[in-house]
């Protein structure tokens, strides 16, 4: 059955069970009600024959007494108290006789008298001045007036409740309709990224918690797309950097076993082949260590570590690069930040930082570090050309590089260190001078928080 469907019939399910309650207490309360309402008019009609009663002129009272009979249709009875004697009714003999031997018994006070027969009445009994006199009038209207009354209210009740049934039926179909549409539509553009239909994923009208899925569902999509996209650029350019060194060393092999190359050729073709085999290694290696990176594999090993030292050690195993390049290399660095990390994985990153750095300056290096609470930022600042601005969204990805790159893995590498050491990296030209700035952020970890 479908969503729609189920939430509406759901609805419709608790409006009757709600429905049902409501009528069924509504129905018990309501002869009560009507009970109650009674006693207040027959109160008020014998009050009227008291006051009747009451008046000093005999033939004024008897006229009045008279005309009360007679434009009032209810059962009436006057009867002595102590004497157990009726003076007046309009009740059936039996039913008076009964009421007054069992006034001061059972029924002085109940609410509901029953006749002879069976029959309910509700009354109103009412006692005259002075109370020795035991005179007692009691008025009565029968039972069955008010059941006759209680059951044309259940019937406009259960028609109202009908009508308000298919209204509200009516009403949540289309609220229904208007929750679950946009539940649809969005079923349908998840089929669309299941088919890989990335660019046609449009977006869908919603609110609240759906408007959230529906986002977060698009932002899944652009995610997966570029995921796809970069895994295909990867493997073009993993395939176009492995094929180079492969078809030198291939080169080289044919034609020294082909004695092409002798001597002095042969063995610069060997040394070509014994360089670019390194190369070729390194390569795997470091396609090997990003995939680990990436994964759940147990690479990284977090231990407590004061960062600075592991910049000036970094620093200290690049200054050869340095001096090999003319590069002045200078750090401005204080103070200690100790932090859980991998310490070799971190001076990996550094590594492959400052030396990038180094490639690409025309004079200097500045490494500077600041602490600032629990977060370490780092930069290493070169005065070279700067970053391509074509370059610069792309630069932390695999095999993209530079003029003066080697794998186009390093940055790569970086960035997966830094993010599994809970840090971020980022990379700018700077605006005031030549060069471009890379900018690493650490932030203080617990032994426990190791990724």
């Amino acid at each position: 059955m479908k969503l729609l469907y189920q939430l509406n019939a759901a609805f419709t399910a608790i409006i009757i069970v709600i429905m049902s309650l409501t009528a069924f207490f509504i129905y018990s309360l309501l002869m009560d009600l009507l009970v109650q309402d009674e006693l207040r008019q027959l109160e008020g009609r014998a009050e009227v024959l008291k006051n009747i009663a009451n008046e000093q002129n005999p033939s004024e009272r008897v006229a009045q007494l008279s005309k009360f009979i007679q434009d009032s249709n209810f059962p009436m009875l006057l009867f002595d108290r102590y004497g157990e004697e009726v003076l007046f009714s309009t009740l059936p003999a039996e039913t008076a006789k009964t009421w007054v031997e069992n006034y001061d018994g059972e029924l002085i006070e109940e609410e509901v008298w029953e006749s002879h027969r069976g029959e309910s009445y509700v009354v109103y009994d009412l006692g005259f001045e002075p109370s020795s006199s035991g005179m007692i009038l009691v008025i009565a209207t029968p039972f069955d007036d008010l059941q006759v009354v209680q059951a044309i209210f259940a019937g406009r009740m259960i028609g109202v409740f009908f009508i308000g049934l298919m209204l509200a039926i009516i009403m949540g179909y289309f609220l229904t309709k208007k929750l679950v549409t946009p539940l649809t539509r969005l079923k349908q553009e998840v089929k669309k990224i299941e088919k890989r239909q990335f660019s046609q994923v449009q977006t869908v009208k919603a609110s609240g918690e759906i408007k959230e899925v529906e986002q977060s569902v698009r932002q899944m999509a652009y995610e997966l797309e570029r995921y796809i996209t970069s895994q295909k650029q990867f493997f073009q350019n993993a395939s176009h950097e492995l094929k180079t060194p492969l078809m030198a060393i291939q080169g080289y092999a044919e034609g020294i076993r082909d004695g092409v190359f002798e001597k002095e050729a042969a063995e610069k073709g060997l040394t070509v082949v014994v360089s670019e085999t390194e190369r070729l290694k390194k390569i795997v290696n470091e396609m090997i260590l990003l995939a680990k990176l990436d994964s759940n594999e147990d690479v990284y090993h977090a231990e407590e570590t004061n960062v600075i030292d592991v910049i000036n050690q970094a620093k200290d195993r690049l200054v050869p690069l340095a001096r090999e390049r003319d590069i002045e290399l200078r750090l401005e660095a204080d103070g200690t930040f100790h932090t859980f990390v991998d310490r070799e994985r971190i001076l990996q990153a550094f590594i492959n930082m400052i030396g990038n750095g180094v490639r690409h300056a025309n004079h200097e290096v500045i490494l500077r570090s600041y602490i600032e609470g629990d977060v370490l930022r780092v930069l290493v600042t070169d005065d070279g050309d700067g970053i391509p601005e074509e370059l610069l969204p792309h630069l932390f990805e695999r095999f993209i590089k530079g003029k003066q790159g080697e794998t186009g893995l390093g940055l790569a590498i970086s960035r997966a260190i830094v993010q599994r050491s809970g840090g971020t990296i980022q990379a700018y030209n700077n605006e005031s001078q030549n060069g471009a700035t890379f900018e690493m952020k650490l932030t203080k970890r617990m032994s426990s928080d190791e990724k």
